[in-house]
């Protein structure tokens, strides 16, 4: 049975990576997924996927940076289908630096992609996740949880998103509104770029219980369909960490 069956999810940052397995899992489950990322090309490529499949998807350019580009996504999806359902804030700018290199343009850039990216579309979708007692799962990070060198202002970006989820989720609570946050660990390109520069894959790897890293549709994905079906309709406010055991049991 197709859990998210006729339900209208948006994905940001889905061209690539765990968004796209995001996207991939909720389609799989039935719902209709507006793809979006900043490189409309990508967004197609997953479409196609999802098609191919037989599923249902639409591809939009988004900058999450921009409230005109935020706006036009809800608008777009809402005339495509009339509802949303889902919301899941995915896209992030990420710089790997030192705090010592750190620069407050790269620190901007982060929380525009960020925070206030998901603070944007919250504010967009929620007159529509309000008719439809819909759910926002934001991504948040380990890194925030469990300091690593070289994340100084992703974490600081990833755990004002964790805030911002759990402040959400006590004040749209009474609207029927679930708000969670994700804290994922899978191979992606973000996740090569960052093994490639530090060669601290094996190191990783040995710090994980269940011994592998985690795949973005089939793991990642999945925790997303979990939260967003019925299975996880008494869930609000909370973190799932869906990185193996790498983090809280380290």
């Amino acid at each position: 049975m197709e859990v998210l069956k006729d339900r209208v999810a948006i994905v940001t940052g889905a061209g690539q990576g765990v968004g796209r397995g995001i996207a991939m899992a909720l389609a799989a489950e039935g719902a209709r997924v507006a793809v979006t990322g900043r490189t409309v090309s990508k967004c197609e490529s997953v479409v196609k996927e999802i098609e191919a499949r037989g599923g249902e998807a639409i591809a939009i350019r988004c900058d999450v940076q921009s409230r005109d580009d935020v706006d036009a996504t809800v608008t777009a999806t809402v005339l495509h289908w009339g509802r949303i359902d889902i919301l899941v804030n995915n896209a992030q700018i990420l710089f790997y630096k030192t705090v010592r290199n750190l620069t407050e343009e790269d620190l901007d850039s982060m929380w525009q992609s960020g925070p206030v990216a998901t603070l944007r579309f919250q504010q967009a979708a929620f007159p529509h996740l309000r008719e439809t007692k819909g759910v926002i799962v934001n991504m948040g990070s380990g890194s925030s949880i469990l300091p690593q060198p070289m994340f100084g202002g992703y974490a600081m970006a990833k755990e004002a998103i964790r805030v911002l989820t759990r402040v959400t989720a006590v004040e749209w609570g009474k609207f029927g509104i679930r708000v969670n946050a994700v804290c994922p660990l899978a191979v992606t390109s973000a996740w090569h770029e960052f093994s490639d520069a530090t060669g601290a894959e094996n190191q990783v790897l040995s710090q994980i219980p269940l011994g592998r890293m985690g795949d973005s549709e089939a793991d990642i994905g999945r925790g997303v369909v979990y939260l967003c079906g019925t299975d996880g309709s008494y869930i609000t406010g909370t973190t799932l960490m869906v990185d193996g055991g790498f983090n809280y049991l380290r």
